[in-house]
């Protein structure tokens, strides 16, 4: 009798053999079923919002399809931590593949950028250099098309920009030259040699495309690489999916993409040396923005041998970069860079930038400071910075850099969210978030601070998301934490 009593208040025995394990199953089919389904409808959104218009036409119907992907895109990448690493490895890939290829689904919508690209790629198969004239010089007559220049009409429509010499163009500031370093200009060149002829916008979106399909591998193979198998999927699909990817990436073809690559590269496979330091130096060739990862890049290192190699790397390959445009433009290889940076406001004593600085300070010391605490940032990430983890110091001073600058322009941010997916601190894409809003909604609400409030939305999302960070790793004193 006392057998039967035991027995019957023992806890029911798990189910064995086929039938435990088709239970086990279950919820893993069911959650991977409800993210395939995830990315199939956040591909549609981005189609969607693609074909309904543009920033100029209809910006409050693109803002909101913006929205909409977000939402998707956030539900997703949540749901996929819990699915088994290998079935989430391959939604990853399927799902970069379905939302790059969504990018390709219209001309650029949001920016001209592009046309620039295009050109300066015709300028320099003709054995031009692009920094030498500008789109609108009679010296270039010969290379004009009817797709980036159009004939006759009033020159009125969405992208389309007249120069001083009444000449109608889709290249915007055409009366002067270009502010794009080497390595883009190389990529220009080369994704025009390989376009066929009248492609037109597609061969620099498909790039752009391949572009951000090898970010998401590269970031998989660096993820698994550093240790970290079962999270390198969720991580992965923090950049693969993120609505930025397609938009910008990919639809507007943005040449940040190929800087974010190389970064990944750079801190992922490769410590402190000449090999990081060349493949930074590559990054920062492509666009500037990279430069602020190398103090990320040398974390925690003390050897100056080492620091000496990945600076000088860094340098060389930048200045053997430009070699060959400077025996051809001379000085004039920095293009309109110079007077890029005062049109945008970066110079001092300009109201238009550094809005959340200028909440507390005046104008003429926004940039100063700006400046100032970038630099103590810089030294605190290569002092205390871990140099396993290269990205963490890499991510802080970038993300902070662009909340103190607070620029107009989203696809600036392509690069926090590639170092998000190495990092993991989720919290770094609202300041892409930010960008977006500012620069799809600033029409909308004439009169509206909208740059502090969104600027200022994503420091606080920051700095709550690092406290709660700082709280959990406190509650389990067996994690290894990292200063930054």
């Amino acid at each position: 009798m006392r057998d039967t009593a035991a027995a019957q208040h023992q806890s029911p025995r798990p189910p064995s053999g086929r039938a435990g394990a088709s239970v086990s199953r279950t919820p893993a089919r069911g959650r991977t079923l409800a993210v395939a389904v995830l990315l199939a409808v956040l591909t549609a959104v981005v189609i969607g919002t693609l074909r309904a218009g543009d920033s100029q036409s209809d910006p409050g119907r693109v803002l909101a399809g913006y929205a909409v992907a977000w939402t998707l895109f956030a539900a997703a990448a949540w749901a996929v931590r819990k699915v088994p690493a290998r079935a989430a490895t391959a939604l990853v890939l399927a799902g970069a593949a379905a939302v790059a290829l969504a990018g390709l689904a219209a001309p650029p919508r949001t920016s001209t950028d592009m046309y620039r690209y295009a050109w300066d790629g015709r300028v320099q198969a003709a054995g031009i250099s692009p920094y030498a004239h500008p789109p609108a010089a009679p010296e270039l007559t010969g290379l004009r098309d009817d797709w980036l220049f159009p004939a006759g009409g009033s020159c009125r429509s969405r992208g389309l920009t007249r120069a001083d010499s009444g000449l109608c163009t889709r290249i915007n500031r055409p009366a002067v030259p270009t502010i794009y370093p080497p390595v883009a200009e190389g990529w220009f060149a080369t994704v025009h040699v390989l376009s066929p002829s009248d492609s037109r916008h597609k061969p620099l979106q498909v790039g752009g495309a391949v572009l951000a399909f090898g970010t998401a591998v590269a970031l998989l193979a660096v993820l698994r690489r550093r240790g970290e198998p079962r999270r390198a999927p969720a991580r992965t699909a923090l950049w693969a999916w993120c609505p930025a990817v397609p938009f910008e990436a990919v639809n507007n073809a943005h040449i940040d993409t190929l800087g974010v690559l190389l970064t990944v590269l750079a801190l992922g496979t490769a410590t402190a040396g000449a090999r990081r330091g060349g493949l930074l130096g590559a990054a920062v060739a492509v666009k500037l923005l990279p430069l602020l990862t190398l103090p990320g890049a040398l974390s925690g290192e003390r050897s100056p041998a080492r620091i000496l190699r990945t600076v000088s790397a860094t340098a060389a390959v930048i200045a053997l970069a430009y070699l060959p445009y400077v025996a051809a433009s001379g000085k004039g290889v920095l293009g309109y860079l110079p007077g890029y940076l005062q049109e945008e406001g970066y110079e001092s004593g300009d109201v238009r930038r550094f809005a959340l600085l200028r909440l507390l300070l005046p104008d003429t010391a926004a940039g100063v400071t700006a400046l100032a605490l970038l630099a103590l940032a810089a030294l605190y990430v290569w002092w205390r910075g871990d140099p396993a983890r290269p990205w963490c110091g890499a991510l802080l001073l970038t993300g902070t850099a662009l909340l103190l600058v607070s620029p107009n322009y989203p696809w600036y941010s392509l690069l926090v969210v590639g170092l998000v997916a190495l990092d993991g601190r989720w919290e770094w894409l609202t300041v892409t978030l930010a960008g977006t809003v500012l620069y799809l909604g600033g029409g909308l609400l004439p009169g509206v601070p909208l740059q502090t409030w969104a600027y200022g939305a994503a420091a606080v999302c920051v700095a709550v998301g690092s406290l709660l960070r700082a709280a959990r790793a406190r509650r389990l004193p067996g994690r290894r934490r990292s200063p930054v």
